[in-house]
């Protein structure tokens, strides 16, 4: 059989190279592509449920906050507890085994961009929250927290951040206001749940009073129900100021 030509050799090589090279490019352009469509996806994935959230809550923005959930008859009476831990402050990342669920007033971290949590988010979710102990700094900052069970239903939910969209930014100190959930953690950790019955929580660190400085007369303020009730939540605020704080001037 005749020697097929170098030239034509070299022909045939050279076309085999171009398909691999082409073939390359389309393995190429494939990966890109599918990479670029993982990050979509992942993109739309961490907007989506802060879209869903705003679309859900839309219908409550000209609902006032006292018309949001159920009555205030939800509720159980306040009540208060002798508090301790005023600028008792531990290293970030050590524990502290509060008395209460959830916790009112108690040691704390404090580190900044940690503890306390910033005021412009108002609403966390059970894989996000912050740990007690730099809640617990909000609290003595004059914050009221909202916590809430793992029984609250999607539609407490959409209640819940539709309260917390009622006291927006950072700026105004009367809206120190935070909701969050209490997890199965904490309580099997503190050892204690809330009320039998009861689902939602207020809770705030009181001095005593507007302008009082004795800190003998701080206590940790309590409110139980077993539901949303934003009438409850306003009444609550409305007593329990931010002023009455122990470090109302601290963000």
């Amino acid at each position: 059989m005749a020697k097929q030509p170098k030239s034509d050799r070299r022909a045939v090589l050279d076309s085999i190279r171009k398909q691999q090279r082409g073939a390359e490019r389309a393995r190429g352009y494939a990966i890109v592509g599918v990479c670029a469509l993982v990050a979509v996806l992942i993109v739309g994935l961490a907007a989506y449920q802060p879209v869903k959230g705003w679309w859900d809550t839309r219908k409550f923005n000209s609902v006032d906050l006292a018309s949001i959930g159920k009555p205030a008859s939800v509720c159980k009476p306040v009540t208060t507890i002798k508090a301790d831990g005023n600028q008792q402050h531990v290293p970030t990342g050590q524990t502290v085994v509060y008395t209460t669920a959830p916790p009112a007033f108690g040691a704390h971290w404090n580190e900044q961009g940690v503890a306390p949590v910033a005021m412009s988010r108002k609403f966390y979710t059970r894989t996000d929250r912050p740990a007690l102990e730099a809640l617990v700094h909000n609290l003595e900052h004059g914050y009221t927290l909202l916590w809430y069970d793992d029984t609250v239903s999607a539609a407490q939910l959409d209640e819940i951040r539709a309260i917390g969209a009622k006291f927006p930014g950072d700026t105004n100190f009367r809206y120190k206001f935070i909701a969050v959930p209490w997890l199965p953690a904490d309580q099997k950790q503190i050892g204690k749940a809330f009320p039998k019955g009861t689902h939602i929580a207020f809770t705030h660190w009181s001095q005593g009073g507007t302008g009082i400085t004795d800190v003998s007369k701080q206590v940790g303020v309590f409110q139980y129900c077993s539901d949303v009730s934003g009438a409850a939540l306003k009444s609550f605020m409305t007593k329990y100021p931010y002023t009455d704080s122990p470090e109302p001037g601290a963000m």
